[in-house]
């Protein structure tokens, strides 16, 4: 009798952590309806919460991270990301507001390239050029997704199948990103793309950062440090000339932290051609593939670091030249010009006309892997 009661003692126990664990993952990994597209396909926000209070919201629209709250030197919470409170919102009108960009992130010059001998045409949506997968890439797809617990934290696998000849190009590209927001204050992102045909894979995630706090003013004051020596010039429509260049003696060094502001201004040819930084930074890699620190950037102010680090040979600084003021974010706050940056982890721009810069094409039979993690601290 003593040895039944203790298997059911045993059995009780083992169901109330059960149970625990399930609340637990209830408290940290939340789900809500974000709206519906015109063809009524319903759009979902998932919610992420580590065990340090970090919030991150992410809709299956666009793979977009809506808010990601992070604390300050003082502990106060301010959410850091630019978005909008409505998914009519990011459907209407957003310079891809956090999201996951692709088939290829960033420009492609004249939107043509040739692959296998076959010459391919795509959308024209940044002045001449093609940008971050034209008219309708993965920031307007709607991917399946699926919360999860990691050992680190709670997760969400994202996954979009992007068909053959799907705004141009060639291939079935099966796509999986998971986010993962972890208790040591950081969000990792890991991409896995495979392909049945030749085709340009160059996936990127598009937030725009301000540590003082969505819609808190420019980010001049920001100091930023960018762990490259070279960065690749452009011509007056922002595509790479595919020189690789040194950033010494220049306004592009920020090899040591230097307010974004210190130099965004100068009479230097490269500025005038972006409004300011919108630039590639080649990354300093002791070896292909390493993860390394790309960036990091640290707000005054409120004591918020954010570091950047990236498998990726590559990152697009940008520093909000384009915003104006006619983006109404979040709690009715305006965007305006110099209001947020981004850091872009990717191959260099218009690399699948450029040989000598890191390939972009991916085969039937390798994978695509990329794996970019924001660390948030304070000092």
């Amino acid at each position: 009798m003593d040895k039944l009661l203790n298997v059911l003692t045993s059995f009780l126990v083992a169901l109330v952590l059960v149970f625990s664990g399930c609340v637990n993952n209830q408290e940290n990994m939340k789900v809500k309806d974000f709206g519906k597209l015109s063809d009524g396909t319903k759009v979902k926000l998932y919610t992420l919460t580590n065990e340090n209070g970090l919030i991150m919201d992410v809709t299956n629209y666009g793979g977009i991270i809506v808010r990601l709250a992070v604390p300050d030197r003082d502990g106060h919470f301010a959410d850091v990301v630019l978005g909008y409170d409505h998914l009519a919102d990011y459907i209407k009108d957003t310079p891809y507001f956090g999201a996951i960009v692709g088939r290829c992130a960033n420009r492609i010059c004249k939107g043509k390239f040739t692959l296998e001998g076959k010459e391919y045409t795509l959308a024209i949506n940044n002045g001449p050029n093609h940008l971050h997968g034209g008219l309708k890439g993965f920031d307007k797809a709607v991917w399946d997704a699926e919360m999860f617990k990691s050992d680190n934290g709670p997760g969400l696998k994202l996954h979009y199948l992007s068909k053959d000849g799907e705004e141009g190009y060639p291939g079935n590209l099966d796509v999986t990103v998971t986010y993962v927001l972890t208790n040591d204050n950081e969000v990792k992102i890991n991409y896995k793309a495979v392909t049945d045909q030749p085709t340009v894979c160059n996936i990127s995630q598009h937030s725009y950062f301000n540590l003082k706090g969505q819609g808190n003013g420019d980010i001049l004051g920001h100091q930023i440090m960018i762990n490259a020596d070279n960065f690749t010039p452009v011509d007056e429509t922002l595509i790479p000339t595919g020189q690789i260049v040194s950033v010494k003696d220049t306004p592009m060094d920020f090899t040591t932290f230097t307010a974004i502001g210190a130099r965004v201004n100068d009479a230097y040819q490269q500025l005038k051609f972006g409004n300011g930084y919108d630039h590639n930074w080649v990354l300093n890699k002791s070896k292909e593939g390493q993860m390394s620190l790309a960036a990091s950037v640290y707000e005054p102010t409120t004591g918020r670091v954010m570091e950047v680090w990236t498998t990726e040979p590559g990152v697009q600084f940008y520093c909000g030249n384009f915003l104006d003021g006619s983006n109404i974010g979040k709690n009715g706050k305006a965007y305006n010009f110099r209001n947020a940056f981004c850091l872009e982890t990717q191959h260099y721009p218009d690399s699948i006309n450029h040989p000598e810069f890191p390939s972009v094409i991916l085969r039937p039979g390798q994978q695509y892997n990329h794996a970019t993690t924001f660390k948030f601290k304070t000092k």
